[in-house]
């Protein structure tokens, strides 16, 4: 199974053949997975599922330990990157991408 940055870097490749004439060209779509909000109580059981205390868990957000009590306490939420991280740490593969090819 290709990552991206494979199927971007073939396809980069593929397309300055096909410039110089050497080759045919392909095309290949890459549909993005809408971004999936957690409430508060699914965002404490996928820091506890990593095993992370809430200190851990807000160096490994990038946010401070009082960001992640209030998305915990639900008196405040996520953006949109975080929300992408969240499902990445939900994930039970971490390899697991949030986009689908469409041939």
């Amino acid at each position: 199974m290709s990552t991206l940055f494979d199927d971007l870097k073939q396809g980069l490749q593929e397309a300055i053949a096909y410039e110089k004439g050497q080759g045919t060209a392909r095309i290949k779509t890459y549909t993005i997975a809408p971004v999936k909000e957690y409430s508060s109580a699914e965002i404490r059981n996928i820091r506890m599922k990593a095993g992370m205390t809430q200190s851990v868990f807000a160096a490994y957000m990038g946010v401070s330990k009082k960001t992640v009590e209030a998305w915990e306490g639900g008196r405040t939420h996520p953006s949109g990157p975080a929300f992408r991280l969240l499902e990445v740490l939900a994930s039970d593969n971490p390899e697991r991408t949030n986009y689908v090819v469409v041939k």
